[in-house]
């Protein structure tokens, strides 16, 4: 964690957002999407509907316009419509800051609701996508085959002061040097520590 927080001490969301709803949107898009792609898609998107009650009014067949270049679009769209809507009728428009209340929302898991909490609420939770679930048993940081498994095992294993970058620390690490073909190894700030290289 050291070296990862000397190489990059305040990390951020690769995902561009303006408020806790955006970010919450934003996220729901990722799914299965490159965060490049959600940011190409919402750009405009988040110029005209940057609050649950101006997304319901755009409506679903128009938000489909907007992000249709994105996988899963029609899902997504329903999703974001669907969470709009339960935000206003539920939570007076306001995104909740607990896990409880998060995944009641629809197209929202406890990675999405884990990002919202650490980015926006500064909690220290640990949101696993496919990047984390690859590389923190891979380095030999966690244990586990799940995204709850490996969750557990980093929240036992990382030292409360990392917490709150931590999942960002992973995430960019899995995406930029660790990544899936081809690791840069050479390149790497924890080669000497990764249980990969057995040392």
């Amino acid at each position: 964690m050291e070296r990862f927080k000397k190489q990059n001490p305040s990390p951020k969301s690769e995902l561009d957002y303006s408020n806790a709803f955006t970010l919450l949107v934003a996220v729901v898009l990722s799914a299965q999407a490159t965060d490049k792609s959600v940011n190409l898609a919402t750009k405009s998107l988040f110029k005209i509907a940057d609050t649950p009650q101006k997304m319901l009014e755009l409506g679903e067949e128009n938000l489909t316009e907007y992000i249709k270049s994105i996988g899963l679009y029609r899902n997504k769209a329903k999703n974001v419509i669907g969470l709009s809507k339960m935000l206003l009728e539920n939570f007076n428009g306001i995104v909740p800051d607990s896990m409880e209340n998060l995944v009641k929302l629809p197209g929202v898991g406890r990675k999405t609701a884990n990002v919202v909490l650490n980015v926006i609420f500064n909690k220290p939770t640990m949101p696993v996508d496919t990047h984390l679930l690859r590389v923190s048993p891979k380095i030999g940081l966690a244990e586990g085959t799940t995204p709850e498994q490996v969750e557990q095992s980093l929240l036992k294993r990382i030292p409360a002061e990392y917490m709150q970058n931590a999942h960002h620390w992973i995430l960019l690490h899995g995406r930029y040097i660790c990544t899936a073909k081809n690791s840069k190894c050479d390149e790497c700030v924890i080669n000497d520590l990764c249980k990969k290289n057995e040392i």
